[in-house]
């Protein structure tokens, strides 16, 4: 099975229907281009508000059924006949959660997953807005291929990507927001981000898909530049494609997706693991509980 999958990434600004309009026009290119199933980046409707904390948004956040990103997408997504996976700011009663929706090519939505690892650091105080994920890591069977998505700070634990592997994913998603450290410019983590992806990749045989945003943005404490550099892996965690730091971009690769679980399972990776030796990675500290 050939499926062509996309990587994006455009500026965010502070309009909400500017930014769905743009998203819009970007997977309107992206399926122009052949792509079956097309990444957006992480929290798109607005600035990437995490940069301070400021509770008067919490009020962006809406249940995914009155969402209107997520009713544009399953429009969008009936009308293209793509797999759109929709990165927003989620309520349910009291909660809040970094959530994305996978939008399926009918139309309809599959499922949720909510962000596990929540970052707390200068410019990206998530853990001020959203709680811990309850989901646990999921793949869902798409009319292109099963995928599993998971979200920006998730993509430094390779637990993350192993386990969604183990489910069956044969494609990797990861809508991402991640720029400058606004508390020290020297730091530069764009090659360690990528980097720790392309790991992933080829540590689970599983092409790779990341979209990142770019720009500046201001907050009252923090402005943060974001780098881009959207990319999209083969499976042994070579870059197929990658934007630059600065440009609105789509990004296609086509993947076979029989070849690639032939030599994933010819590969032996999965067949020589050892789970009954990887209790420490069940605790925190490295030591099991007496």
């Amino acid at each position: 099975m050939l499926v062509t999958v996309a990587a994006t990434q455009f500026v965010c600004t502070e309009d909400r229907e500017e930014n769905l309009a743009t998203a819009e026009r970007v997977i309107r290119a992206a399926a122009k281009q052949g792509a079956n199933i097309i990444l957006i980046q992480e929290l798109f409707e607005t600035p990437y508000f995490c940069k301070e904390h400021d509770p008067s948004y919490f009020d962006l956040a809406q249940p995914i059924a009155d969402n209107p990103a997520v009713r544009k997408f399953q429009a969008l997504a009936r009308e293209l006949n793509v797999v759109l996976p929709a990165s927003v700011f989620e309520r349910e009663g009291n909660a809040f959660y970094n959530t994305v929706a996978i939008v399926d090519a009918d139309g309809s939505v599959l499922g949720t997953y909510r962000k596990a690892h929540i970052p707390e650091s200068p410019g990206y105080h998530e853990k001020f807005y959203f709680s811990p994920g309850d989901t646990g890591f999921q793949v869902w069977k798409t009319r292109f291929g099963t995928i599993g998505v998971a979200i920006c700070w998730d993509q430094w634990f390779p637990e993350s990507a192993r386990a969604m592997a183990l489910l069956g994913a044969e494609i990797l998603f990861y809508p991402t927001a991640i720029g400058a450290e606004p508390q020290d410019p020297s730091i530069d983590s764009r090659d360690h981000w990528q980097r720790a992806m392309q790991g992933h990749a080829a540590s689970n045989i599983m092409p790779l898909v990341a979209s990142n945003r770019i720009g500046t943005e201001k907050g009252k404490h923090w402005t943060v530049t974001y780098y881009g550099s959207s990319f999209i892996t083969d499976q042994t965690g070579a870059l197929l494609q990658q934007a630059d730091r600065s440009s609105e971009t789509i990004l296609t690769a086509t993947l076979d997706l029989e070849a690639i679980r032939s030599y994933r399972n010819a590969w032996g990776v999965f067949r020589d693991r050892r789970p009954e030796l990887y209790g420490p990675i069940m605790t925190l500290d490295g030591h099991t509980k007496r």
